[in-house]
């Protein structure tokens, strides 16, 4: 039965007549779309200036702006907030010698707002910058029509059960490939660090790469990711969520799967050290739930059930090549004797800064307990 899919109205718009005005000379000229978390802590903002020449770093890109009390940041009585540039990228949708740049966000004050939570991953990855940390993170999302539903779904009812859309092929197994190729494109050139790319478990579910990526690049890269994710979706009309279960029933959870390891961990007989942090994220497992999804492990616990796929969000579990387990360490790894290993329990809505930091805090600065230190004076 053919089902009509539930697409954005401005996603019909004639999109040859776009391409007429994209073509224009710009005379010199740059389009810089600066880029920021907003309240929620998961949404991303954007708006765009005028430059009167290309930035070539990223201190040749201004401080702006902009109206926090519109994206729960601020009282309307005190609404300026400062974006504060960090990251620079090409800009896949107007092209070169236009720009992407991820930003910080102060509040009046010029303290770090709420949601900015890279303003102390940035101060612990400095301190650990020696042991050369490297991520890389998975992220899965889902593809909803404009409606809110799974996007080639059924109208009524559901697809059949899980089993063949798992890196699937064929019109009948995966749904919105168009999307995630033009994604995937448009990451390499605007030079993230993506790194791959598959059709997930559940239809209409997919998850790309980004890394390896060391230090608080990692963050940076995967915040940008998602930004072309939801840029891409709108001109395609449909809506990607990162929500860790999007679906109640016999469906997987979505996640954001974080490989991780140290200069010493990938070095002939890091198999010790890898072992050694797995050790100390065990007794730090509550406060790392905590900080894996937006509202304190409430997210996560929809999703960490102990089936599809998933360990149980109370009890830490660790093991080789085991994806029902908190740590997995995968096979190759256990062979060597090197290599990185997984945390598998970070939710698909994750802040990168949080999850880096959290690991960072508990595997090499030794933090116990469920309060962070603060390095501010050293």
């Amino acid at each position: 039965r053919a089902v009509a899919m539930s697409v954005s109205h401005s996603s019909r718009l004639n999109k040859l007549v776009r391409e007429q005005y994209m073509r224009l000379p710009q005379d010199g000229r740059v389009q810089v779309t600066y880029v920021w978390i907003d309240g929620s802590g998961e949404g991303v903002r954007c708006k765009s200036r005028t430059l009167d020449k290309e930035p070539k770093s990223i201190e040749d890109v201004p401080e702006w702006n902009f109206d926090g009390s519109s994206t729960a940041q601020a009282e309307g009585s005190n609404s300026d907030m400062f974006l504060v540039p960090v990251c620079m990228f090409r800009d896949p949708f107007c092209l070169d010698p236009n720009k992407l740049v991820l930003c910080e966000v102060l509040k009046y004050n010029r303290k770090p707002a709420e949601t900015n939570l890279r303003h102390t991953c940035k101060k612990v990855m400095d301190l650990v910058k020696d042991r050369h940390p490297w991520f890389g993170m998975e992220q899965e999302y889902t593809l909803l029509g404009i409606n809110g539903h799974p996007y080639g779904w059924p109208d009524n009812g559901f697809p059949g059960p899980q089993g063949p859309y798992y890196c699937g092929v064929g019109a009948d197994k995966v749904y919105g490939r168009d999307i995630v190729e033009s994604h995937y494109k448009a990451c390499l050139y605007a030079g993230v660090k993506i790194c791959g790319t598959n059709a997930e478990v559940m239809p209409s579910q997919w998850e790309f790469q980004v890394g390896p990526c060391e230090g608080i690049e990692m963050g940076d890269h995967l915040w940008m990711a998602r930004f072309i994710l939801h840029r891409v979706c709108e001109d395609f009309g449909v809506v990607a969520t990162l929500d860790p279960k999007p679906m109640t029933g016999n469906w997987n959870g979505a996640g954001c799967h974080t490989n991780y390891s140290t200069e010493e961990m990938r070095r002939e007989g890091g198999l010790k050290h890898i072992e050694a942090a797995i050790e100390k994220l065990s007794k730090r497992h509550d406060y790392h739930i905590c900080v894996y999804d937006p509202r304190g492990g409430r997210d996560n616990s929809r999703r960490l059930t102990g089936h599809h796929e998933t360990s149980n969000i109370f009890e830490f579990s660790a093991g080789v090549a085991n994806r029902g387990a908190s740590i997995r360490i995968p096979r190759q790894v256990g062979q060597d004797g090197y290599g990185y290993f997984e945390d598998r329990r970070p939710a698909a809505n994750c802040d990168p800064y949080a999850v880096t930091e959290a690991i960072m805090r508990t595997t090499v600065l030794n933090e116990t307990g469920v309060e962070t230190k603060d390095y501010a004076d050293h």
